[in-house]
């Protein structure tokens, strides 16, 4: 029988978690950082708070889960 470690495939859930918000952030991390010219850094921080208003999401999703399954369904849902 296999039996899995909850605590850790939440913990690999975040990691995953973690990492594709950073991809998504990263255009508009882009913006603000360089200040480039023409385009609207009020976009692209609209467009960072609307990424983290759905990782926080998966975040509770991931920490309320009672299988992997759901930590798994989280992950998707957020794709």
């Amino acid at each position: 029988m296999i039996t899995i470690n909850l605590d850790k495939a939440k913990q690999i859930g975040h990691d995953k978690r973690r990492a594709a918000r950073a991809e998504e952030f990263a255009p508009h991390d882009e913006v603000i950082m360089k200040q480039i010219p023409g385009a609207d850094a009020t976009t692209a921080e609209a467009a960072r708070a609307a990424i983290r208003t759905k990782y926080e999401q998966v975040q509770t999703a991931i920490d309320a889960a009672t299988t992997p399954d759901e930590i798994k369904a989280a992950l998707e849902a957020a794709e």
